[in-house]
Parts: C-alpha cells; sequence; structure tokens
C-alpha cells in the first residue's frame, strides 16, 4: 500500500516526467552549481598559491581563451549530468512506487 506521499508522487511524475526531460529545464537545475564550481577554480588558480601555473600564465597568454572554453565545457558537463541525474532519480522512484502498487494490488495490470 502506498502512502499518501508516495501516491503523489506518482501522480506528479506522471504528468511532469517528460516536461522534466527537456533541456531548457535541465539548465535550470544545474547551472548554479558549475557556475559556484568554475568560480572556485578560477579563484584558485588566480590566486597565485601555485607559483609554476603562475608563472606558465604570464608567460602564455594564449593560454587564457583555453581555460575560459575549458570552464564553459565544465559548467555544461555539470548541468546536463546533474540533471539528468536528478531525473533518473525520480524515474527510478516512481518505477519502484508502480511496482510496490502492483504488488500490492493483484488485480491490476500495468
Amino acid at each position: 500500500m502506498l502512502t499518501n506521499e508516495e501516491k503523489r508522487f506518482v501522480k506528479y511524475w506522471e504528468k511532469n516526467r517528460c516536461r522534466k526531460k527537456r533541456i531548457f529545464r535541465q539548465l535550470a537545475v544545474g547551472l548554479p552549481l558549475g557556475v559556484v564550481m568554475v568560480m572556485l577554480i578560477f579563484i584558485s588558480f588566480f590566486s597565485g598559491w601555485y607559483k609554476r601555473a603562475d608563472m606558465v600564465m604570464r608567460t602564455h597568454p594564449s593560454l587564457i581563451p583555453v581555460l575560459i572554453g575549458a570552464a564553459l565545457l565544465i559548467v555544461v558537463f555539470i548541468t546536463v549530468f546533474s540533471a539528468y541525474h536528478k531525473w533518473d532519480i525520480n524515474e527510478q522512484h516512481y518505477r519502484e512506487l508502480l511496482a510496490k502498487k502492483d504488488k500490492n494490488e493483484p488485480g491490476s495490470i500495468r
């Protein structure tokens, strides 16, 4: 037997599972995490605590576009990965609840 909270989740996920899989919605989920991680990486890099990296950066200024490109790739990867991961966890929970519901109600066919 499903609890009220589980029933509400099943109803919610049946309505919204396709909508939550869209790319634009996924960007809103993981984008803040990716941006914060890239900001921390840049703060660490430009703080000067690693002298050799600072020297290489000053002798090869062409590395700045490479760093910016890498930062964008990190943000995109973290954004997409976290959104797919969250969607996948909700989908798995939904399927487990449906299996639990079918197990408790032998007359229903799914």
